[in-house]
């Protein structure tokens, strides 16, 4: 009698452990369930950012630039998420603030800081930029009332705290502006101590092929990698990722009015207007920034 009992609850006991197994079987893991999670907010956002690009508030003419501008891909590889306090720098019309206003509006903060040059000559220019960017933002308020507007200026942000604020600084097309102005290595110590530790500068440019000077590069408004790279590292970044997604290698760089005889500008006007135009616009390296 005491032996059949004990055989009994042995079977049992191995019944409980084989249902216990099956359900393990059955059930996800904390992990994987976790993993789900993560696949489904991030399938979330991207969807919100296709939707932020395809939004009725982009003109035609900007959609136009997409095929050479890549935004979604140039966004994501700078790991820009819908919650983060993001600042762009020198936005000029407002090509990507037109993406990332809608991106950012429900859960996210966009500071934008027009770039207002210490030069006299393009102190006018600058002020004309910042005035009619103001004015876009004020005619949309249901997409850009969230949007706050500052300046930078001799390496200071003006309109907002940017003191360790940020998850993410962009600039793009700008570098080469402000290597002209004298003001590359005190913008990018201004970027440093915007972020947040762990904090990520992405940057756009115009990329000149190794060994161009510095006059060429001022006067031909594109940039080498590595001025960029060894600059952002003086300032106390440490450079994480390149991308070629705004490569483009029908670019020669080698152009009688530089970066400029390119669309969009043409600034040739129409001599050799046709050649330019299948060129499309100027090879640009995509690169990211880490601050420890």
């Amino acid at each position: 009698m005491k032996t059949t009992q004990l055989n009994r609850a042995a079977a049992v006991t191995c019944a409980a452990c084989v249902a216990l197994l099956l359900a393990g079987c059955a059930s996800p893991s904390m992990d994987s369930q976790h993993s789900s999670h993560d696949s489904q907010v991030q399938g979330a956002a991207k969807t919100s950012l296709d939707a932020a690009i395809a939004g009725p508030q982009r003109s035609d003419k900007a959609r136009a630039r997409d095929v050479y501008r890549h935004p979604g891909e140039t966004l994501q590889f700078f790991d820009v998420g819908p919650s983060q306090a993001v600042l762009e720098i020198a936005p000029g019309g407002g090509w990507y603030t037109d993406i990332l206003a809608p991106y950012l509006h429900d859960a996210g903060l966009l500071c934008e800081a027009q770039y207002l040059s210490t030069s006299a000559d393009l102190a006018a220019e600058d002020n004309e930029t910042d005035a009619a960017y103001r004015r876009k933002l004020a005619d949309a308020p249901a997409t850009y009332g969230k949007v706050v507007v500052g300046t930078l200026h001799a390496g200071r942000f003006i309109g907002f705290d940017a003191n360790n604020r940020f998850d993410r600084v962009l600039t793009f097309r700008n570098i080469h502006n402000w290597i002209k102005d004298g003001q590359i290595d005190a913008n990018l110590r201004a970027f440093y101590g915007a972020l947040k530790p762990g904090g990520e500068l992405g940057v756009e440019e115009h990329r000149a092929r190794p060994g161009t000077t510095l006059q060429q590069m001022i006067d031909s408004g594109y940039v080498t990698e590595a001025f960029v790279i060894e600059h952002a590292q003086a300032a106390g970044f440490r450079f994480v990722g390149r991308s070629e997604i705004n490569a483009n290698p029908k670019d020669t760089t080698d152009h009688p009015h530089g970066v400029w005889s390119l669309p969009p500008t043409y600034e040739g006007g129409d001599v050799d207007r046709s050649r330019y135009a299948a060129i499309g616009e100027s090879d640009r390296m995509t690169l990211k920034f880490l601050k420890p």
